[in-house]
């Protein structure tokens, strides 16, 4: 974690600085300054454009009463994309825009994705019928068909969790 944390706060400076330094001494102070504010607002209006298209994909799979769980690790992705295209510099308004293209962002997704693992056996499982009982899973490892989908009648091999309560006032 400290190499990493070495790269991003003082290697990457030290590489934008010299890479500022040799575009400002080419083409000059104010047209390098125009670049990076340029490549800037464009980073931003691509990142939102593309943050409001995932945003809309997960609203439709979450509708649908699928787990939008590409769309979450997308949304991560333009968001450090974002970060990187707002910092001031080439190098990473060069790694910020190449966020922005889908077969690079879905290839960091799907590397993301193998590296998160999730326990089934160890999730518990709780289901509301009409009446507004709710029944929990004593068998964890039964899949439902969607994770938002409510149930009428009660699973099988489920309890009821029932209580009683007097108001003390």
């Amino acid at each position: 974690m400290f190499r990493i944390l070495f790269v991003f706060f003082i290697i990457i400076p030290i590489i934008e600085i010299t890479v500022l330094m040799q575009v400002g001494a080419l083409l000059g102070v104010w047209p390098t300054i125009a670049m990076v504010i340029l490549t800037a607002w464009l980073g931003a209006k691509y990142v939102r454009q593309q943050g409001i298209a995932t945003l809309n994909s997960v609203q439709e799979k979450m509708a649908q009463g699928q787990m939008p769980s590409d769309e979450i690790v997308t949304g991560l992705v333009l968001l450090v994309a974002g970060v990187m295209l707002v910092t001031p510099g080439f190098v990473t308004d060069f790694l910020g825009l190449s966020l922005l293209i889908p077969a690079v962002r879905q290839a960091i997704a799907g590397s993301v994705k193998s590296h998160i693992t999730t326990n089934s056996a160890s999730q518990q499982s709780f289901q509301f019928n009409s009446e507004g009982n709710v029944y929990e899973h004593e068998d964890a490892t039964e899949q439902q068909d969607s994770p938002f989908q409510a149930h009428i009648q009660p699973p099988h091999k489920a309890k009821t969790l029932d209580g009683e309560f007097e108001r003390k006032d």
